[in-house]
C-alpha cells in the first residue's frame, strides 16, 4: 500500500510536459489545506490494518511548498493512516528549489528520499526543454545533497533530445556517475500532443529525433548503467542494489495506492479511482465535504493488460500463475507471438516467468501490444 500526493504548481511549464499543473501559485494555502482536508476524508479508503510503507509527493513540483506546508500535510498523513516504522519518504524537487537549507530542512523534516529533475547538465538543452534551472543549479545540488546527508536519492533524465551525434548524451551519464547516485531515472523525450512541443510538431515547426537515434542512446544508457554496477529492474529505472523505489514497485506489481490532490489516482485492488484534474473545482468539492473524483471498475480484461504492461518492463516479468487467476493461459493463447519472440531473442520464457531479455527492452511496447487482451 502507498500513498501519493499530487503537489499541482510548477514555475514554468516544460516544453515536452503533460501532467497536471498550474504555474499561479497565488492559492498555494488552500491547495494544502484541501489537500489535508481530502486525506482526512479518504482515510477509510483502506482497510484500518493496511500498512503504508510509501509517503511520495509529486508533481507538478512539490519542492515549490514550503516546509511549514510539508510539515502540514505529513502530519495530517500520520495522524490518519497507519503508516510502517521505516517508510519511504519522497520528495520530487527541481534544482532551483533545493538549495542547501532547503534540503537540509526537508532532511530534518523525515524526508528520506529526494527525487531531482535534471533530465541534463547541458545548458543549450536545459533552455531548448524551458526548464527553470541552469546546469551549474544541477550539479550544486547534487553536491549538496551528498553534503546533508541523504542515503537514498533518484535523479531524473531526459534522452533522445534532437541533436547531431551522441556526444551531450554521453557527457550527461558521465557527470552523473561522478556522484554515483543510489538511483537513476531515465526517460526518452516524446511528444504528447497538447504540450508545446506538440503544437510545434503538428505546425512543422519541430520534429523529434527518429526510433534508431533514441534506440541507440538507450543502449548507450544501459550498457554503461550496467558496467557501473546499476541494477536495470525497470526499462527507465536504474538503481544500485538495495536502492530500488519502493513505491514504483507498488504500482509496478499491482499494489494499493491512494491518490491525494487534482488529477491524483487511486486503486484499491478492483476500483481505479481518478480525481477532477481541475484546481479550482477540487478545492470546491473537498470543502464542501465532497470528493470530485470518477470511478471505473476493472474488467478482467483491464487487469490482466495492466498486469503485462508493468510487470513485463521489469526484471521479475510476468508470473504465469497471476495470468491464470484471471483465466488467461499465454502459453495456449498467445503461443505464436510468445515463440516468435523467444526466436527473436526478445523474451526469456519458463514455466512460470515471461520476462523480456536486454535486447528485448527495445521493443517492449511492440511485444506487450501483442500479447495484449483486446
Amino acid at each position: 500500500m502507498a500513498i501519493y500526493i499530487h503537489i499541482p504548481f510548477c514555475k514554468q511549464a516544460c516544453f515536452y510536459c503533460d501532467f497536471h499543473f498550474s504555474v499561479n501559485t497565488s492559492y498555494r494555502e488552500r491547495m494544502v489545506q484541501a489537500i489535508c482536508n481530502e486525506l482526512k476524508l479518504q482515510k477509510d479508503y483502506f482497510p484500518q490494518d493496511n500498512v503504508s510503507d510509501s509517503i511520495y509527493f509529486g508533481g507538478g513540483t512539490p519542492s515549490l511548498l514550503s516546509i511549514s506546508d510539508l510539515e502540514k500535510i505529513l502530519n495530517t498523513v500520520f495522524k490518519n493512516y497507519a503508516i510502517s516504522a521505516n517508510p519511504e519518504i519522497t520528495l520530487e524537487g527541481n534544482p532551483d528549489d533545493l538549495n542547501l537549507e532547503k534540503i537540509q530542512n526537508l532532511y530534518n523534516l523525515g524526508i528520506n528520499r529526494l527525487s531531482i529533475g535534471i533530465q541534463s547538465f547541458q545548458e543549450d538543452f536545459l533552455k531548448f526543454m524551458n526548464r527553470a534551472h541552469s546546469a551549474t543549479e544541477a550539479i550544486q545540488v547534487l553536491e549538496n545533497v551528498r553534503k546533508v546527508g541523504f542515503e537514498n536519492f533518484t535523479m531524473d533524465l531526459i534522452y533522445g533530445i534532437p541533436s547531431e551525434n551522441h556526444s551531450a548524451w554521453k557527457k550527461d551519464l558521465e557527470i552523473t556517475l561522478k556522484f554515483q547516485p543510489p538511483h537513476i531515472s531515465a526517460y526518452c523525450l516524446t511528444i504528447e500532443p497538447k504540450t508545446v512541443f506538440g503544437h510545434r510538431q503538428k505546425k512543422g515547426a519541430f520534429s523529434e529525433a527518429s526510433e534508431d537515434f533514441s534506440a541507440i542512446q538507450f543502449q548507450i544508457l544501459t550498457e554503461k548503467l550496467i558496467e557501473n554496477n546499476y541494477e536495470p529492474y525497470e526499462i527507465s529505472n536504474f538503481a544500485k542494489p538495495h536502492f530500488y523505489a519502493q513505491h514504483n514497485q507498488n504500482y509496478w506489481k499491482k499494489g494499493t495506492y491512494l491518490g491525494i490532490g487534482a488529477g491524483a489516482h487511486s486503486y484499491d485492488g478492483t476500483v481505479r479511482q481518478y480525481n477532477i484534474s481541475n484546481n479550482h473545482l477540487y478545492m470546491k468539492a473537498i470543502e464542501n465535504g465532497k470528493i470530485p473524483a470518477e470511478k471505473e471498475v476493472l474488467t478482467r480484461e483491464n487487469h490482466l493488460n495492466e498486469y503485462l504492461l508493468t510487470g513485463l518492463r521489469t526484471i521479475w516479468g510476468c508470473n504465469t500463475e497471476i495470468l491464470e487467476k484471471y483465466h488467461f493461459n499465454i502459453f495456449s493463447e498467445r503461443s505464436q507471438e510468445l515463440q516468435k519472440y523467444k526466436t527473436l531473442g526478445w523474451l526469456e520464457i519458463d514455466k512460470k516467468t515471461i520476462r523480456l531479455t536486454e535486447k528485448g527492452r527495445l521493443f517492449a511496447d511492440e511485444i506487450t501490444a501483442n500479447l495484449f487482451i483486446v
